[in-house]
């Protein structure tokens, strides 16, 4: 079996660089790295996130409940910060069913992280302190989805209906997606996020676009931004058209969130998704509670492939 080249073990020497640098800056201000289970019964239902179900090779007289790969550790942290964890981080493997492309892979590594005490400001300025260590990049820019959206397609993404975004999309050119329903408002500010708005982000150096609608709150807390329009306070980061980063000012009530939850459950099944089991330990943990708190998950993947100026996460994977 050949080894590997000079080139992959250049690209592992960069990568084992860049991640002894991010371990630096968590530890530098007292973050704790932690551990979570890869495998779990429960998973965070995502409308467009097919975790991986782990089948056993062989049969067994009583196989027990079906576990999944984790698409993201958030669960389990959010459980560690009920227990009284302060600051942690974690870097894992997660998984997705499907995912294959220039920016996606089916496994890949995930930075996650969580701070007690941080609303949606202290979490974007982390964020951008972490990538200006390792990219050593400007300060991020700061652009709400409104302007981002009434700069790019021509008008509000918080008032406009499903016709209107409809209608802005024909006017640019813009086709519906295979399998689109040409009703729903969010799959139309999503299809115009992807070919007009996100192309122009972070250009001249990283973008923090925030201030998402309130329907693509997630798991994230609700605000009035500065025209009185109710918005989640979750933030994306983006450096050279690229998804870096998502983050959350994390919803703490557990109520909320198994609502939401539930309603993604149904938009999945209306689409033919099978319905997942509900996190039922962390909604547990909430009820007895989270405190506030904002947390990120970052790309590593993607971060070494803008490091290196590589055309796709596949060429930072050496075996790929």
């Amino acid at each position: 079996m050949n080894g590997p080249s000079p080139e992959d073990n250049r690209l592992l020497a960069t990568r084992a660089r860049m991640l002894s640098r991010l371990r630096q800056f968590f530890d530098q201000r007292g973050f704790l790295e932690v551990e979570t289970p890869l495998l779990s019964t429960e998973v965070i239902p995502e409308l467009h996130i097919d975790p991986m179900a782990v089948i056993p090779c062989q049969p067994a007289s009583d196989p027990g409940p079906v576990r999944y790969l984790q698409a993201s550790p958030e669960a389990a942290m959010k459980r560690l910060l009920a227990a009284g964890a302060t600051a942690i981080y974690q870097v894992t493997r997660s998984f997705r069913a499907g995912e294959r492309g220039k920016l996606h892979r089916p496994e890949f590594t995930l930075v996650e992280w969580y701070r007690a005490g941080d609303d949606m400001q202290a979490g974007m300025v982390l964020l951008d302190a972490l990538v200006q260590h390792l990219l050593a990049t400007p300060p991020a820019i700061r652009t709400s989805y409104r302007a981002a959206f009434v700069r790019q397609v021509g008008v509000c993404p918080h008032r406009a209906s499903s016709e209107k975004l409809a209608q802005r999309a024909a006017a640019l050119g813009i086709a519906a997606a295979e399998g689109m329903d040409h009703t729903d408002r969010d799959q139309w500010l999503d299809r115009l996020l992807d070919v007009c708005v996100q192309p122009t982000l972070g250009q001249s150096g990283p973008e923090l676009l925030y201030h998402y609608p309130a329907s693509q709150a997630a798991l994230a807390q609700l605000d009035s931004d500065e025209h009185g329009l109710t918005v989640a306070e979750r933030f994306e980061l983006y450096f050279r058209g690229v998804e870096l980063a998502n983050g959350y000012h994390e919803l703490t009530c557990a109520e909320q969130l198994r609502r939401r939850l539930e309603g993604v459950n149904i938009a999945r099944q209306t689409e033919g998704r099978p319905a997942l089991p509900l996190p039922e330990r962390l909604l547990a943990a909430m009820e007895a509670g989270l405190p506030p708190s904002a947390g990120v998950a970052l790309g590593f993947d993607r971060l070494l492939m803008l490091a290196l100026d590589a055309e796709s996460i596949d060429a930072v994977n050496p075996l790929s």
